[in-house]
């Protein structure tokens, strides 16, 4: 597709995030090898439905080995046995973690440490859109916990094992999902935690979210030198049970032209297993492609925005 088509469709938003941007793109997607992530582990949080479970079904059909973090063992089982139906086999394994809460992610990654020599990928799928603003048990407003600082925490306590899977041609990668809405909201580190003013989900949803791109970028220059890479994406419009229980209204509205959970999920396993986003670092993509992390050049944060965000999780996921 040419350069020029692809961005127009990416500014038009409806056509681009919509099965139809997706429809049209996938003509120039290269195939990924069959078995091409053989002797690769992977994780990948929020797996039980949705965009987490079509990732999953999709590494494992590519052969890696893939560990399912699901806070209900039940769903996450159920969701490993539809896994195994599709792909007879597979290894795929499920464990328990609620991302939001520190304690149990310092808890899972401990786990992971003790019995896995290395692993390969990660991927922060879990998402919340709260229709009230709760706090988790450690005082953190549940959004932000959830797509900020537990992923933050996650990332920094599997460093060693992330590190041991790397090799010279083939980096370790943690890919953070992200979603479109966040181009909707600009970095605010002035209330963090959501405490202040009228509460509204929708807009604390997008505030995290581009709190996750700027912290994927982050990263990526914090673990450069350790041989991981660090990227963001969106996948555009997709019909997940979370779109349908949390936004009905756009669910009823814009369903013809939403994407199905493989086809928002096909960047995130590509991220994975291709070989282009392993020779790059702290990039933001959709549809296999680079895209800007703003619509207006001169809404980018500055670098005060930045450190703020860095020491906010620094801080917050600090052992007390």
């Amino acid at each position: 597709m040419p350069r020029l088509v692809d961005a127009v469709l990416d500014r038009l938003v409806v056509p681009g995030y919509s099965r139809l941007g997706y429809a049209a793109r996938r003509a120039g997607f290269r195939a990924l090898p069959a078995g091409g992530m053989a002797g690769r582990t992977v994780i990948v949080t929020g797996a039980s439905s949705g965009l987490g479970a079509a990732t999953v079904r999709g590494l494992a059909g590519l052969g890696a080995r893939v560990e399912m973090v699901v806070r209900d063992r039940e769903r996450g089982e159920r969701a490993r046995e539809a896994v195994l139906a599709e792909h007879p086999g597979a290894a795929v394994e499920v464990a328990v973690c609620d991302v939001s809460s520190l304690a149990d992610v310092r808890r899972y990654a401990a786990e992971v440490r003790d019995r896995e020599a290395a692993v390969h990928g990660l991927v922060h799928n879990a998402g919340v859109l709260a229709t009230e603003r709760t706090e988790t048990a450690e005082g953190h407003e549940v959004t932000l916990a959830t797509h900020v600082l537990g992923p933050f925490l996650l990332t920094r306590e599997l460093r060693p094992v992330l590190r041991a899977g790397a090799g010279p041609t083939a980096p370790s990668r943690v890919v953070f999902v992200s979603s479109g809405g966040m181009y909707t909201a600009p970095l605010r580190l002035d209330d963090p935690e959501s405490r202040e003013g009228d509460w509204s989900g929708g807009a604390v949803y997008a505030r995290t979210r581009r709190m996750q791109v700027v912290l994927a970028e982050l990263l990526a220059d914090d673990l450069a030198g350790d041989g991981i890479v660090v990227h963001s994406m969106h996948p555009g419009w997709a019909d997940t049970p979370g779109v349908a229980r949390s936004l009905p209204g756009f669910h009823r509205v814009t369903g013809p032209l939403l994407r199905t959970d493989e086809q928002g999920a096909d960047t995130v396993v590509w991220l994975q297993a291709a070989a282009e986003p392993g020779h790059s670092t702290g990039v933001f993509w959709h549809d296999r492609a680079p895209r800007p992390t703003h619509w207006l050049p001169r809404a980018a944060e500055s670098p005060q925005a930045r450190a703020a965000l860095w020491t906010l999780c620094v801080s917050d996921t600090a052992h007390r």
